[in-house]
């Protein structure tokens, strides 16, 4: 099943711009729709196209990478011949699927593009691990897409809440609040997305099953799946790499949910771990977000790198990886988080959802911590920060603050103290929270369900 994702567009906007001078790079985790996307992208919008994935691609098709890259002419002529498709110039495109499976076809990708004929797509997986760019020189005439699991309005679409999408966007855009039958609907739909979360065969089993044991059992396997990947890729740091998976859940239940290194290994260094960290973000399994000791337009310019949070990049699955240990998810979590009633690690989920919607919206993720135990005045904790315009700086950027409220009753003491702190850096203060939309000042209190939207 094909559901609509917004990085269509992305790639509708590169085939018009770059008129075939430069390939598209889709990279992803595995199973987040990256071949699906690439293939129905090719049916669509090309008179013909060909598909060489390199998980079975023959020893034949892969001698054509190895023999024949002085010679592109022939390189067609005996692809056409092996495939049986006859592909137009100009009107075609050739999909790499797997590409990180067979390095020499992306280093290839620099006389392709040079000769022009068509247009080329790859899709790949842990696309910078060393053994999967070794020996190889990357084209720098290659664009690249992450493709993220399906956001909140991804999620709609794909249940056939188109209306309700719109008007969730609208009322953002008016700074309005929905009608209270529209707020509960979105906040219970926002709740299942949660629960199920990205990852399109999980959303795809949960359309058509209506069944979150079943949804359990494919996020499931996609975990599996990470672990194996992790045995056969990892390498050195494979030891490493599954301990820092395995306990992520369990790091964001904290209470500042900073990743603590010493909770792996009492002698843990950042140093021994790095590669650990890199490798589950370059798999696109897990997101960092970093403190930043002096927050500026320019966030990146100021993180302390020894202070961070690590994020499941999907939340349905931090649910069920939650829960590795059993042999199933208990379906009281599925019905409490369904209903508003998880008391713990509710925070955790809330947090993590939040942070995979300003990832899959273009943000880097930041957030600031401080703390003083000499004047508690003095200690802030703030959720994340993002850069955004601010209308009473004529629309120039500002450091947005933002707040993540799991529950209906809070205050907003380290939002006022960030602001007091930094002055005339601050913009937009923002709230996220599970009522309706509120605008006062320059605070703005957004509803749960309108994260993706920032």
């Amino acid at each position: 099943m094909f559901f609509q994702r917004k990085a269509y567009q992305a790639l509708m906007t590169w085939k018009r711009q770059s008129e075939g001078k430069r390939a598209m790079l889709i990279e992803g985790a595995r199973r987040v729709g990256k071949s699906t996307l690439a293939q129905e992208f090719a049916q669509r919008e090309y008179a013909k196209h060909l598909i060489i994935d390199f998980s079975e691609a023959s020893e034949d098709i892969k001698d054509l990478f190895r023999h024949y890259r002085a010679n592109v002419d022939d390189f067609f002529m005996y692809l056409q011949a092996y495939t049986g498709v006859s592909l137009p110039r100009r009107n075609a495109v050739i999909v790499f699927d797997e590409v990180q499976r067979f390095p020499p076809a992306r280093e290839f990708i620099k006389q392709l593009v040079a000769d022009g004929r068509y247009d080329y797509i790859e899709t790949g997986s842990l696309i910078s691990l060393k053994r999967n760019v070794e020996g190889i020189v990357i084209p720098s005439e290659e664009s690249s897409l992450r493709l993220n699991p399906l956001d909140f309005e991804e999620f709609l679409w794909a249940r056939g809440e188109e209306t309700l999408a719109s008007a969730i966007r609208d009322s953002f855009d008016r700074l309005h609040p929905m009608p209270e039958p529209l707020h509960r609907k979105a906040e219970r739909l926002f709740r299942e997305y949660m629960l199920v979360g990205g990852m399109p065969q999980a959303v795809e089993t949960y359309l058509t099953d209506k069944d979150f044991g079943m949804v359990d059992v494919v996020k499931r396997d996609i975990l599996s799946l990470y672990r194996n990947d992790i045995a056969q890729f990892g390498a050195a740091d494979a030891m490493r790499i599954r301990r820092v998976f395995s306990t992520l859940p369990g790091q964001l239940a904290r209470h500042d949910k900073k990743f603590k290194l010493a909770s792996l290994d009492n002698s843990a260094r950042s140093r021994e771990y790095a590669d650990a960290f890199f490798w589950l973000a370059d798999a696109c399994i897990s997101v960092t977000a970093y403190n930043v000791d002096d927050p500026e337009v320019g966030l990146a310019s100021s993180t302390n790198e020894s202070s961070f949070k690590c994020y499941m990049a999907d939340t349905g699955l931090l649910i069920t990886q939650m829960f590795a240990d059993n042999a199933s998810t208990p379906h009281e979590v599925y019905r409490d988080i369904l209903l508003g009633k998880l008391e713990t690690n509710e925070g955790m989920f809330t947090e993590n959802i939040v942070a995979q919607q300003l990832m899959a919206g273009g943000h880097g993720l930041y957030f600031y911590s401080k703390r003083d135990s000499n004047n508690h005045e003095n200690t802030m904790e703030i959720d994340f920060l993002i850069s955004r315009g601010y209308d009473d700086a004529a629309g120039r950027l500002r450091i947005s603050p933002i707040e993540v409220k799991s529950g209906k009753r809070y205050s907003t003491r380290s939002l006022d103290k960030f602001t007091e702190k930094f002055g005339k850096r601050v913009g937009t203060r923002i709230v996220l929270h599970p009522l309706p939309l509120k605008a006062e000042n320059h605070t703005l209190r957004l509803p749960l369900y309108m994260a993706h939207l920032l």
